[in-house]
């Protein structure tokens, strides 16, 4: 048996994780055991970086021995039953008091549900959201770890050690209890699936608008990651546009099917803000604009249905460029808008403290939706941390919608006159102005739905709730308050 000599240990050494580990033992103080079901993944690991001095461990129990009281382990394996059984293994070499940390994009319910039941053995569950991909794994991820306060006082100064910074802050606060990490990090990855989807649809109105080549839309999007839109996802975006296809000698965009790829989390996003009652349209939009993508099947050959007659050109490109840069600009902000909507009513759901401004904060360095704008949305909330629409912060209000909307309405209306599909666009203008409506068209969907299910309506000049006899003589009586 090992002598226990590692304060963390890690579990799983494919690329995220063994990157992972490589972080941690990077950092001063940290000695990391590691583990890996089949040998060949930890012996490679070992060969391959010596000077991380790893504390390697060939079975469960070995790696329980190597690791200081009180254990701690860090699960990097696919979600799923394999993270259920590597579960299974940790309790059973584990004591009370040890901690298991589930580093993987679980689905927060199964957090949920696997943190009570290892909570019964004395151990702690830790659901933890990491994002940054392998190149944050190894560099400095944004972390959104949940479980116990008395897991956190023993994680919290590792993760520290191994978290991105930005602003002279790490990245990484106890976000909640049991699946509050997992949670938000599910709708960190929503957020981003709308960002992506808005940014490559300012890409096909550019392109479409103004002829642009890939490689010139690329300078477009560089000089926009000079400004109030500077991100990770614009930054890269331009990388990608520039890539020349060493094959074909064609920008690599358009020899790439265009087809987009999902892991299941924008969709969890989706599902969950329905079963809460919020409104996530821009999120909801990109999560079937990949679905359309991977269907080519039931995607229209061009000239199979009627469309506009005429092709677009902008008349003035500059100009139509920095319309879409303001629309870009504006549904960002509905799409995190809507993302800390939905956090917002995740912790009233499931008893969760989450403080939204430390969420905004962490999540400025180390992961996928990094960027400036963020440090906006961290003001917001440290002057109003009630804030119950983030869009309606003052800033977003009076400085950023203000200037964009006009472009906004602008591009919308041109893409649907020149049939440019942006359905990112469109849905946050939507909910941008359901917001803004004195009154909305719910009052017809309540008489709908009384006249048809008997589901009652209230009323704008009385208390109490009423029905109509719709099939009898159509009298009004106060009927039993469902709300």
């Amino acid at each position: 048996m090992s002598e226990a000599t590692a304060n963390i240990g890690v579990v799983g050494l494919a690329v995220m994780g063994s990157n992972l580990a490589r972080n941690l033992a990077s950092r001063e103080g940290n000695t990391v055991a590691v583990y890996n079901r089949s040998r060949s993944k930890t012996d490679e690991l070992l060969t391959a970086h010596p000077e991380a001095e790893f504390v390697p461990a060939f079975s469960y129990e070995e790696f329980a021995a190597s690791l200081t009281v009180p254990r701690t382990a860090i699960i990097m394996v696919k979600a799923g039953a394999g993270t259920d059984a590597v579960i299974d293994e940790l309790v059973r070499v584990f004591e009370p008091g040890d901690i298991i940390v589930d580093g993987g994009n679980a689905l927060f319910t199964d957090t949920i549900r696997r943190e009570k039941a290892v909570r019964e053995t004395g151990i702690n569950f830790v659901g933890m959201g990491v994002s940054g991909g392998e190149e944050g794994a190894l560099l400095g991820p944004s972390l959104m770890p949940g479980g116990s306060d008395e897991s956190w006082v023993t994680l919290g100064p590792i993760l520290r050690t191994i978290a991105a910074v930005a602003e002279g802050e790490p990245c990484v606060t106890h976000v909640g209890h049991d699946g509050a990490g997992h949670f938000v990090k599910m709708v960190h990855n929503g957020i981003e699936y709308a960002d992506m989807q808005l940014i490559a649809e300012a890409y096909d109105l550019i392109r479409r608008g103004t002829g642009k080549t890939p490689a010139e839309i690329a300078d477009v999007f560089a000089e926009w990651n000079r400004g109030e839109l500077e991100s990770y996802l614009i930054e890269i975006t331009a990388e990608v546009l520039r890539q020349v296809d060493a094959e074909t000698g064609k920008p690599l965009v358009d020899v790439i099917v265009d087809q987009a790829g999902a892991k299941g989390t924008g969709g969890w996003t989706v599902q969950t803000a329905i079963d809460l009652g919020v409104p996530v349209s821009g999120i909801a939009e990109a999560v079937f604009a990949r679905s359309l993508s991977s269907h080519p099947e039931q995607r229209a050959t061009t000239g199979a249905l009627p469309g506009p007659g005429d092709g677009f050109s902008a008349e003035d490109p500059d100009a139509f460029i920095e319309q879409v840069r303001l629309a870009l600009y504006a549904s960002k902000i509905v799409a995190y808008s809507q993302g800390f909507d939905e956090i917002r009513a995740g912790a009233a759901q499931y008893g969760w403290n989450i403080d939204l401004g430390k969420v905004a904060a962490i999540w400025r360095g180390g992961c996928i939706i990094r960027a400036q704008f963020l440090n906006r949305i961290t003001d917001a909330y440290a002057v109003t941390p009630d804030l119950p629409v983030l869009l309606t912060a003052p800033y977003f209000v009076e400085d950023a919608l203000s200037r964009a909307q006009d472009a906004w309405r602008q591009v919308v209306s041109t893409a649907a006159a020149a049939g440019i599909p942006t359905p990112a666009f469109s849905s946050s203008l939507a909910y941008y102005d359901g917001l803004r409506a004195e009154r909305l068209p719910a009052a017809l969907i309540q008489g709908q739905r009384d006249f048809f299910g008997a589901h009652t309506y209230r009323r704008v000049d009385k208390p109490g709730t009423f029905h109509t006899l719709w099939s009898g003589d159509r009298t009004e009586i106060e009927a039993e308050d469902t709300h």
